[in-house]
């Protein structure tokens, strides 16, 4: 036995071969794993662009939908309202075909009196001017003061 057979047996050199083989091993097992992940990797990126493109094109409809549904109850709520104002209007026109309302409310708007009665106007002295026009009109019947106000809005025309 020489040197060389020596040498190949001895076990330092048995130890150096176990751990270049093992070496070799954990090389190759790495290389497998990096290239499952590379493929893992390459799969997560496609998964993250699908879903990326699957986003932005929902965007665009969803906004429009959430757009749609405030302007439906917007909408809603104004035909609430008017709904609400139909009823109130028919309940003053109801009011207004009961004779006694109606002239009930031509005495107070208009000041009229019943044949037989005698109306007053009463007229704060500490609201109202006290002028000769104002005086004069308060004893003049309401059509009389509705001529005047035309005349004088004529009169300013020219």
């Amino acid at each position: 036995m020489g040197v060389k057979d020596r040498d190949r047996f001895s076990t330092a050199t048995r130890l150096r071969l176990l751990g270049e083989q093992t070496a070799a091993r954990v090389y190759r097992s790495q290389t497998k794993r990096q290239a499952r992940r590379s493929r893992l990797t390459g799969r997560a990126a496609l998964l993250a662009l699908v879903l990326c493109s699957m986003i932005v094109a929902l965007a665009y409809p969803m906004r429009q939908y959430v757009s749609q549904r405030a302007q439906i109850s917007d909408l809603q709520r104004q035909q609430e309202q008017a709904r609400k104002r139909v009823e109130q209007l028919r309940d003053l026109k109801a009011r207004w075909q009961d004779d006694s309302y109606a002239e009930q409310q031509i005495r107070l708007r208009l000041h009229y009196v019943m044949p037989g009665e005698t109306g007053y106007i009463v007229v704060d002295p500490g609201t109202a001017k006290q002028s000769r026009i104002d005086l004069r009109a308060a004893h003049r019947p309401w059509y009389a003061n509705i001529w005047d106000g035309v005349d004088k809005s004529d009169a300013s025309d020219q």
